[in-house]
């Protein structure tokens, strides 16, 4: 799936959008840690899941901050991050982090461009910029870690 999280016009729908987001990467790595045989594998996901999860606190936050009201569960496309991760489930563990690693392309994605947003502020830059080295790194161990299974 591509999104198309951070090329919205304004910051408000930004925050929102990255909300939604956050709650269906938080729905995937749940779905995720219930799959995973090995659980070593599902610790890493446990700890990778802690940052969405703080990811989401600060963007409570900006979205308290600027009047809108923050989502609190994921969107249509949970049924697709979670989807993916079942079929995987059907091939084991390196096929579970394999669909994975395509859910954080897209979280790399949304915060890449929100990094660049025209309406963020300094301070928000600065925590999208953070973001998207978490996600980097999740995918990068995702990505690692699949191809020695």
């Amino acid at each position: 799936m591509v999104t198309m999280v951070g090329n919205e016009s304004n910051i408000e729908k930004l925050v929102k959008d990255l909300l939604y987001l956050e709650h269906d990467a938080i729905a995937a790595h749940d779905s995720c840690i219930e799959r995973l045989d090995d659980k070593t594998l599902s610790t890493k996901m446990a700890e990778f899941k802690q940052d969405h999860l703080q990811h989401v606190v600060v963007l409570n936050g900006m979205a308290r901050e600027l009047g809108i009201e923050a989502p609190t569960e994921g969107d249509m496309k949970k049924m697709l991050t979670t989807g993916k991760i079942a079929l995987a489930d059907l091939m084991g563990d390196s096929a579970i982090l394999k669909a994975m690693k395509t859910n954080e392309d897209d979280t790399v994605t949304a915060y890449e461009r929100a990094s660049r947003h025209e309406d963020a502020i300094p301070r928000s830059k600065a925590f999208f910029m953070k973001a998207h080295e978490d996600e980097l790194r999740h995918r990068a161990w995702m990505e690692t870690t699949a191809k020695v299974m």
